[in-house]
Formats: C-alpha cells, structure tokens, sequence
C-alpha cells in the first residue's frame, strides 16, 4: 500500500508559505427526539462504537453503531428534579471503569441539592448500569433552582474535576464565587479512590489551599458563576471553560495544565468588565482573565455560553487542538486554538453547519466518542449530531504493522482519478499545480491511486509496511482541484 517515501506522486511539490487552509466541516444525525441531551462521552479504551449521551430529565442512553438502544443505560428520573436548570447534568466514566465498573453522576435531588453519586454497571450487561448502585460521594446544599453547571472529568493525575456553579439569583447576592467556606462557584478537585476521614472522597494533597484554613480544601478554583461545559483536554493538561454571564458577557477561561488556586473573577468581575464592584475591581491583576468573551445581544441574537470540547480525533488532523464552543441562543458555533499566549485561528463554523443543524438548534452540549470525534447536542431536536468533514471524504481504519489495510473514500468525483497520499513529517502546507490544490500534509509520498465509482466513492486496500510499526502517519486524498480532509492513524 506504501511505497518507498521517494516515491511522490508528482516530482515537482515545492513546499508553500501559505498557511493550510482548513478542511469544512458539516455534521450528521446520531439520534433525535431525546428530551433534551446535554453531554456525551465514551468509556476509556471503549473500542465497541458506543456513544453514551446524558439527558437533563434523569437518564443516560446509548447509541450503538448509529443506532439509539431503547432501553436506557441509567434511568435515575425518578431520584432527581427538573426544572429548567435542575435535572442530570452530567457523568464521567472512573479511568479503570473496564475492571471497577464505576462511574459518577451529577443530578438535582428532590430537594433542589447538587449531589455527586457513584454508580457500578451491571457486571453482566456493558450497556447497563445498577440503578440500586447509587452512593452519595458529596451534596451541596443550593439555595436557589439554578447555576447547577455539575460538569466533570478525570484529569491525567487521576483525580475527578469538577465545576459547580455559584447557585444564586441575580448578581450572586451573597458572594458564593468568591467565599472559601463554600463550594459554589468553584471548581473543584477530588480524589475518588482514597477517602479522607469523614469524607466519601479524598482531598489530593497538592489542592491549592489545603493549608487556608478560610477556604474549603475540594477547591481547585474560584469565581466562577455557572460553567456550563467545560473541557479538560487529555494531551496537554489545559483546562477550558465556558462561563455563563450574567446581564452582559459571555466567556470563555482558560487554564493551563497545573495551573492550582486561580481566581477567575465573578462576582466582582463579569468577563473582563467590572461588576461588583463596578469599578477597581481587579487591582492587583490577580484574576484569572478570559481569554474570549462576547456581549449579549445583536443579530443573531447572543445570550449564552455553550462550552465545548478540544478536538483530539483522527479524522481532521488539521483540527487538532481546536476547543470548539456556541452561543445557546444564536447558534453560532466557533472554535480556536491556544498558540502559548493567545488565541489562535479564531474560525466561525456557524455558516458551514446551518445547513445541517439549523439556524436556531439551541446547542447545549458538546462530547466525544472513543475516536476522540466531536458531537454537537441540540435542544430544539433532542438531537445527537456528529461533526465530521465536509466534501470529499477520507476515512482510515485501525492500522497494524504488517496487516491489511483499507482507507475508503466519500464524496469525490465520479469515475474520476483520485490518489491516496501519506505523510511521516505530519501537516505542512504543501502545493499540488498539476492538481491544483495545496495540500495539508508535508512530504507527501503515494500510498495508492484508484479510479472513484459512479457515486465518488473509491477504497484503497493493501498492507501496511512492517517498518512503519508506532509511527503516526497523515493521510490526504486528492483529485483534480480537490482534497479530503487529513487523517491521522498510529500504525499498532
């Protein structure tokens, strides 16, 4: 399938100074009709193409192969409110689920309360889960029927992150974001495997504030109103989250890997703007700013932050990094990198993704499957929606070293010549004249030319040299004036 790296498909690529000009993107429908979906993820190392998505009304499905299974993996409607804000809001699977079958769960009791429980699957049923399994690990009183937020993850350290909002009406009346004798408002690090004494979890010793006796030691950040979807991204460590404003500023914060005790503002602060107090409010520089923000209002009309995910799949290597976020109200959807200082390639993809997902689909929620492939989750459809690349379209499967392999083609032009190239070097702005296309990966060499059939369609077979085992290859299609989207796959 591969020849030798001299072996190019065209001896004149020269390497471009352009930048590599991003593949479009569109979505496809997963599952509708679910009452309102608010967050999807995968167990780790889950290789059965099983997508578990949360509902706000109590339960957690699954989608199989493209398929929504009819009975539910957790059904805890009946334990839970709802209410607008109040209801299920989101789980994440332990690190070890494969062995410990544990999983967590945040959800609004009876009472209004934020509760984080720990639940087991059933050990004789991977799409089921032991709703009499359910332990209360910790519940926080709340004052008022809002600001839940209760998004989670693990970090790589192997502690539970945790985002809790500040619980209040209005403008935070009673400081919960910036106090340290609560845990509203903060964001909170957990250690669910080593109980301390008269705790149902542990405190990691390396919390930011274990030694402040005015503040509470679960916490890991403060000043945050309600962090309605966050991202803790697995390959750098960051940290990414999307803060719901409150008249005015939406925002987006961001955190570096290990960054411990930031204070990001609310309420003395909304964005990068000063609320209470209304002026003087950050001195000493020592909030923790946006690094993106945008005021309510205008056409579309914008009122609520929606975030989302780093893009980590192998199907758009060009995406790679990119933290993509909305607005609940407009629809819009954007996504941008972190360069080191800034943000980066600030892209808007809401024109791009209106054809598919609508012009007011009410987005909130984002999640990822085992591929690291992102979805987009809808209120207005109680829909699932994939983001996959748009046009012409390259898919690569698992590749072993040695083994046969099949990277299939979509969308192209009919009964027209298409070539499969590779690259070690990764992405790199590479021009094509005779093809008339600037490719995305550097060093291109031929893995195979093919001829597409009547739909566009082309599958390039062969097998995968034995030397190439462990290293990461990049994969672009090309036919005359166009190119697929860059797939990335590690040869096993």
């Amino acid at each position: 399938m591969m020849p030798p790296l001299c072996c190019l498909l065209f001896p004149t690529l020269a390497l471009a100074v352009p930048a590599i000009a991003q593949q479009p993107i569109t979505t496809e429908v997963q599952a509708t009709g679910l009452n309102t979906p608010v967050f999807a993820a995968t167990p780790p190392g889950d290789s059965s193409a099983r997508l578990f998505v949360i509902t706000h009304w109590g339960r957690i499905r699954i989608i199989e192969n493209g398929v929504l299974l009819a009975t539910p993996f957790l059904d805890i409607s009946a334990i839970r409110t709802w209410s607008g804000e109040d209801g299920i809001h989101c789980f994440a699977f332990h690190p070890d689920y494969a062995s410990n079958l544990r999983l967590f769960v945040t959800y609004t009791d009876l009472n209004g309360d934020w509760v984080l429980a720990e639940y087991l699957r059933d050990p004789n049923d991977p799409n089921l889960a032991d709703p009499n399994s359910g332990r209360i690990l910790l519940l926080i009183p709340h004052p008022s029927p809002i600001h839940y937020s209760g998004w989670m993850e693990f970090g790589n350290d192997g502690y539970l992150y945790i985002g809790v909002g500040d619980g209040a009406d209005q403008g935070d009346p009673l400081n919960h974001s910036q106090r340290g004798d609560v845990l509203l408002g903060k964001l909170l690090r957990l250690d669910v495997d080593n109980p301390s004494p008269g705790l149902e979890y542990g405190i990691p010793a390396t919390n930011p504030f274990v030694n402040d006796p005015a503040v509470r030691d679960e916490i890991w950040a403060l000043g945050l109103r309600n962090p309605w979807r966050c991202d803790y991204d697995e390959a750098t460590g960051d940290i990414w989250i999307g803060d719901v404003g409150f008249n005015t500023w939406e925002e987006v914060d961001y955190l570096p890997a290990g960054t411990a005790g930031a204070n990001l503002g609310w309420r003395m602060m909304e964005g990068n703007h000063c609320y209470d107090p209304p002026a003087n409010c950050n001195p000493n520089g020592t909030h923790v700013l946006p690094v993106y923000e945008w005021q309510h209002g205008g056409v579309p009309f914008r009122c609520s932050v929606t975030g989302g995910k780093v893009y980590r799949g192998g199907a758009m290597a060009d995406m790679h990094g990119r933290f993509f976020f909305a607005d609940y109200c407009s629809g819009e959807v954007w996504s941008a990198r972190w360069d080191g200082q800034q943000l980066a390639g600030f892209t808007d993809h809401t024109p791009e993704l209106a054809a598919t997902l609508g012009t007011s689909p009410d987005i909130v929620g984002f999640g990822t499957d085992a591929d690291g492939e992102i979805y987009i989750l809808t209120a207005a459809d109680g829909g699932v929606h994939k983001v996959v690349p748009a046009g012409l379209r390259l898919a690569a499967g698992p590749l072993a070293a040695g083994g046969a392999a099949a990277v299939s083609l979509t969308g192209g032009t009919p009964a027209a010549s298409v070539a499969l190239l590779y690259s070690l070097a990764g992405l790199g702005a590479t021009d094509l004249p005779r093809v008339g296309v600037t490719l995305g990966i550097a060093q291109p060499a031929l893995a195979a030319a093919s001829t597409a059939d009547a739909l566009g369609a082309a599958v390039f077979a062969g097998t995968v040299p034995a030397v190439l085992q462990n290293r990461t290859l990049w994969f672009q299609a090309v036919q005359r004036d166009l190119k697929s989207n860059i797939a990335v796959a590690i040869v096993r």
